[in-house]
C-alpha cells in the first residue's frame, strides 16, 4: 500500500497555489490556509518571463496564461520629455503580462474543492507536526519565517515607494520612463486595461495620492499625463518597497519558505511573481522525487537560495540605475550601447 504524503501550505498567493497544484497533481494530500476570505478581484499586471512560463507549463497552466495574457516583444526606455534612451527586444524570449487576479484564478481553478481554507489564518508550526512538510508561502511579513529564524530577518525598506494602478484602454507596448529619483511605467494588461506604476525615492510612509502624482509627474511626457488624468483612487495601490535580508536557509526541519517569505525583492526586474512560481515547481519536483523529505528540502535550498539572492541584489541595482541622477549620462550610454543605438 502506497502512503499518501501530506503538505500544509501557509498562504494562498501565487507561490502557495502553484506548489499546491504541483503536489496535488502528484497525488499528495494538500491543505492551503489563506487568511483572506476570497481570491482577489483587483490587482495590477505581472510579467511572466520564460522561466515562469516553464513553471506554469509544469503545472498545466501555461497555455491558459498565454491565452489570457498580453504578449510583450518590445519595450522602450524613455526620458521625461519622451525622448528615447533605448529599446528592449524580447522576441526571442516573449513575456506575457497578466493581472494578479487572473493568474491566481488560473492557478486555483483545478484545485480540488475544499483544498483552500479561506478566511483561515495559518496554524502555528507546532500544530502541523502531523504533515510531511509545511510550506511557508505567507508573503513579505511571513509569520512562518519569523517562527523559524526570528525577527532579525524582517524585510528592509529599500528607500522607495510605489504606486500601481490600471485605467481603461488598450496598449500594445511597454514603456518605462526614468529620471532622477523617480520612474513611471506603462504596460498592457488583460481585460482591455492599461497598467501603470510609479516609483519615487522617499522616506517610508509617504502619504501622497493621485494629486501628488499628478504634480510630481505633471511635466513628464503626454503618455504619463494621460494615464494619471484617467487614474482613480479605487483602481490604485500604494506600497513602500522592501527586500529580504539574506536568510541562513530557506528550510528548517520539514518546513520550507518560498516566494516573498524567502526573498522579497524590489520590483525593478519584474521577477517577484516569476520566482515564486519557479520556487514552487522546483520544490514540488524535489519533494515528489524518489528521496526523503529532508534531502528534498536541502536540494531545494541549494538550488533556489543562491539564484534568488542574486536577483534580490540585481533588483536593487536596477533601481539605482533607473533612478540615478549623477550617473545619468553613463546610464543612458550603457542602455544605448546594449540596444545597438550608439
Amino acid at each position: 500500500m502506497v502512503m499518501t504524503h501530506s503538505a500544509a501550505v501557509l498562504g494562498g498567493g501565487i507561490g502557495g497555489l502553484a506548489v499546491a497544484r504541483y503536489l496535488s497533481r502528484a497525488g499528495w494530500h494538500v491543505d492551503v490556509f489563506e487568511r483572506a476570505d476570497t481570491l482577489p478581484t483587483s490587482g495590477t499586471a505581472l510579467g511572466m518571463w520564460p522561466q515562469a512560463l516553464d513553471a506554469l507549463d509544469a503545472i498545466g497552466a501555461g497555455d491558459r496564461v498565454r491565452t489570457l495574457g498580453s504578449p510583450q516583444h518590445r519595450g522602450s526606455l524613455l526620458r521625461p520629455d519622451g525622448s528615447l534612451i533605448g529599446t528592449i527586444d524580447n522576441r526571442d524570449r516573449t513575456a506575457y503580462l497578466l493581472s494578479r487576479p487572473a493568474l491566481l484564478a488560473t492557478l486555483a481553478e483545478t484545485l480540488p474543492d475544499g483544498m483552500i481554507s479561506f478566511g483561515t489564518p495559518a496554524p502555528t508550526l507546532d500544530a502541523l507536526t502531523d504533515r510531511d512538510v509545511v510550506i511557508g508561502a505567507d508573503g513579505l511579513r511571513s509569520p512562518t519565517r519569523t517562527q523559524l529564524f526570528g525577527e532579525k530577518f524582517e524585510p528592509q525598506y529599500v528607500g522607495a515607494t510605489a504606486w500601481r494602478g490600471w485605467v481603461p484602454g488598450h496598449r500594445d507596448t511597454v514603456s518605462e520612463t526614468w529620471d532622477t529619483d523617480a520612474l513611471f511605467g506603462i504596460t498592457p494588461r488583460d481585460g482591455e486595461l492599461v497598467n501603470w506604476f510609479a516609483c519615487i525615492r522617499t522616506d517610508a510612509g509617504h502619504p501622497g495620492g493621485l494629486d501628488f502624482l499628478r504634480s510630481r509627474f505633471g511635466s513628464w511626457h503626454a503618455d504619463v499625463r494621460a494615464v494619471l488624468d484617467a487614474a482613480t483612487p479605487d483602481a490604485m495601490l500604494h506600497h513602500d518597497l522592501y527586500e529580504s535580508p539574506a536568510l541562513p536557509s530557506y528550510v528548517s526541519g520539514t518546513t520550507a519558505l518560498l516566494g516573498d517569505a524567502a526573498h522579497a525583492m524590489a520590483p525593478n526586474l519584474g521577477r517577484g511573481a516569476c520566482e515564486a512560481l519557479v520556487d514552487a515547481v522546483t520544490l514540488g519536483r524535489f519533494l515528489t522525487a524518489d528521496t526523503d523529505i529532508h534531502t528534498a528540502l536541502r536540494r531545494y535550498d541549494r538550488t533556489r537560495r543562491p539564484a534568488t539572492r542574486r536577483l534580490v541584489r540585481g533588483s536593487r541595482a536596477m533601481s539605482a540605475v533607473a533612478m540615478t541622477g549623477r550617473l545619468r549620462p553613463l546610464r543612458d550610454l550603457t542602455v544605448r550601447l546594449a540596444a545597438g543605438l550608439a
